[in-house]
């Protein structure tokens, strides 16, 4: 036993050496590092991608935005029996979602994935002071009972648009131990075997697994012995992390990395266009329209902000739609609120407000900001307007963009100092934590049809009750977009639906939390022996369906 394990650790160590060695392993580079591992906690995007191809939600959307099962037999629905409305003992219409796992599941040591580990998430996921930040909670059922080793039902207090939609699961026989020994608030958030001990065979049940794991650096997938689906195409995929957008695109051109990460977290869209353009035949290359959107968070904290017409006259001083087209071609479009206009709920009517520089002034003096003698405007006490801005350190298109912003507010008689941060800090700590005094831009990643709790609804804010584990970042609070959250996350009459989502459209847009800039095109650059690979646009990543990428 003791042979063998030193052989797999010699095994791992060759492949943080020099992971490109054999022909049969896929070398993908990323801009960004995850900043921990577990599934539930802490929502990135590029953790969300490696995670893809060790994870399994229960259900995911495919590429063409329909809902299936990943992890079950069907698909709940009221159609089938599966999910129904039921009565409240206390009045009132609740729901029971029975989830059937297949029966050949298994973690990456062999031991069955069952009803008991559903049951253990549920538990864990229900507790407030769990840190979990899913888009899919928990805790949306109040109670579950296991019917068998393969059957549960939740039962939910009302009625659910996303009923059928659950995440990933957790190993109970390997995170039980250490939820029971870690009891003090955020304490199991340090001690999960996730982020401890990653290559613990057991924690994964995907087609990979990891199986090698440098901090900052790389992380290398293998294939699960125990996986039941179609067998992947890799021997290894080895997740490599590049510093920075234009040292990836020089890795990439000299074969070091094999492809790039296409769902935010590898080039930028004026890199892939000037890739394409330089080299049309040596990659696949394509433009997936996302539901990603790229905005601002503006602080609650920061007094300046106190006023809605600095926030509107903040907004009114970019050009954005030139800013689009000169530096996407186009490619990205302006965004009005975080609702893409693909989305069956946009609201055309939403408040715009287009580029409008003398409009912005007036504003900005209305809220007692007038331009001192060096151009930056003062209130009345003598304070300047004065505001940091920080975004991830390293990718360049988005410090470019940067820059633009910031000479668009001097036009404006605003002051805008720079101070970026490495993904892993500016996610892990400075936005989790509200820590940002100014702005911070970066993107939403939202699932199809996905409610806006997490970002926008006053129980998803920040906080060290709840260890951080909310994604509202602005610590937006609104009681009208509260329950209009909670309305659009119950009401199943589509008419309804849509006039619901059209009210909370208008409050955004008129309270304007962030600062809309537009939504993404992903570029996805890949080899063009690299078959079976689907770019999906939205939150349930290419990699959920990695099993089905073969070398050709």
């Amino acid at each position: 036993m003791r042979f063998r394990s030193l052989l797999a650790a010699l095994c791992a160590a060759s492949l943080l050496a020099n992971p490109a060695s054999a022909k049969d392993d896929l070398v993908i580079g990323v801009a960004q590092f995850p900043s921990a591992l577990h599934p539930n906690i802490d929502a990135e995007v590029v953790k969300a991608y490696v995670l893809g191809f060790a994870v399994r939600q229960i259900t995911a959307f495919d590429k063409d935005w329909k809902n299936a099962c990943l992890l079950c037999t069907e698909l709940p629905t009221i159609a089938n029996g599966l999910a129904k409305t039921v009565d409240l003992p206390g009045g009132g219409k609740g729901m029971d979602v029975t989830i059937k796992l297949k029966p050949d599941l298994k973690w990456g040591d062999g031991q069955p994935v069952t009803a008991r580990d559903i049951a253990f998430t549920w538990k864990l996921g229900s507790d407030p002071a769990s840190g979990f930040s899913n888009a899919h909670p928990w805790d949306r059922a109040k109670s579950l009972d296991v019917v068998d080793d393969h059957t549960v039902v939740l039962h939910l207090d009302r009625v659910l648009v996303a009923y059928n939609q659950w995440d990933q699961i957790l190993p109970e026989h390997i995170e039980a131990p250490i939820v029971a020994a870690n009891t003090a608030p955020g304490a199991y958030i340090k001690a999960t075997a996730y982020n401890s001990a990653p290559t613990t065979p057991g924690l994964w049940d995907g087609p990979y697994m990891v199986t090698g794991y440098e901090s900052g650096a790389q992380i290398v997938l293998g294939q699960n012995p125990n996986w039941a689906g179609p067998k992947p195409g890799f021997k290894h995929v080895v997740i490599k992390l590049i510093g920075n957008t234009a040292a990836l695109q020089a890795n990439l051109l000299s074969g070091d990395v094999d492809m790039v990460a296409g769902e935010g977290v590898g080039l930028t869209i004026d890199q892939a266009i000037a890739l394409r353009s330089q080299y049309p035949d040596k990659f696949n290359y394509v433009f997936r329209p996302s539901l990603t959107y790229e905005h601002i968070d503006l602080s609650h904290d920061n007094p300046a902000f106190s006023d809605v017409r600095v926030r509107h006259a903040m907004l009114m001083a970019l050009d954005r739609k030139t800013l689009t087209e000169k530096l996407f071609a186009g490619m990205q479009p302006v965004a009005a609120t975080w609702v893409n206009p693909l989305d069956g709920n946009f609201d055309k009517a939403a408040p715009t407000y287009p580029f409008d520089l003398p409009g912005a002034k007036k504003l900005l003096a209305e809220a007692g900001w007038t331009p001192g003698p060096d151009g930056i405007c003062r209130n009345p006490a003598g304070q300047r307007l004065s505001i940091e801005f920080g975004t991830t350190a390293g990718n360049k298109l988005r410090e470019l963009t940067q820059q633009v912003l910031q000479n668009q507010w001097k036009a404006a008689c605003v002051e805008v100092t720079i101070k970026n941060e490495p993904p892993r800090s500016f996610f892990g700590e400075t936005v989790k934590k509200r820590l940002f005094p100014g702005m911070a831009m970066y993107g939403w990643s939202s699932g199809v049809g996905d409610s806006p709790r997490r970002t926008l609804g006053s129980d998803n804010i920040p906080t060290q009750a709840n260890n951080f584990g909310g994604s509202n970042s602005v610590a937006f609070s609104d009681p009208k977009m509260d329950a209009d959250i909670a309305a659009a996350e119950t009401e199943l009459d589509p008419e309804k639906q849509l006039q619901i989502w059209a009210d909370m459209q208008q409050i955004y847009a008129t309270q304007m939390p962030v600062l809309p800039l537009f939504f993404r095109a992903e570029p996805h650059v890949f080899p063009k022996w690299l078959k079976g690979y689907e770019p999906t646009g939205h939150t349930d990543y290419s990699s959920m369906r990695s099993e089905n990428w073969q070398p050709g």
